[in-house]
């Protein structure tokens, strides 16, 4: 069985980015000033990057670690290709 490390701190930031999102919806049903509604959604892009942030350095800091102190070279490797596939994915946005 694969040890996954514990995300669960960042619940609450993503309970609140929940919360803000149903914020702007209602933003938009309640038809208010477009440029109050962007600064609502990149409050709610900002707030999921810090989270993404998070998550990432604790793979860093946990599976990939852990992968790299490993005898297996497979095991390295596969690591490896997972944070350049990250990295290629992550500039598509």
């Amino acid at each position: 069985m694969v040890n996954h490390p514990d995300h669960a701190d960042n619940l609450i930031a993503l309970r609140r980015i929940e919360g803000q999102i149903r914020g702007i919806q209602k933003m938009i049903e309640r038809r208010e000033y477009c440029v109050d509604i962007l600064n609502q959604i990149h409050a709610a892009i900002s707030a999921l990057a810090r989270v993404e942030d998070k998550i990432l350095a604790r793979h860093f800091e946990g599976c990939v670690t852990n992968a790299m102190q490993g005898k297996s070279v497979s095991e390295k490797k596969r690591k490896l290709e997972e944070v350049l596939q990250l990295i290629h994915q992550f500039r598509k946005v």
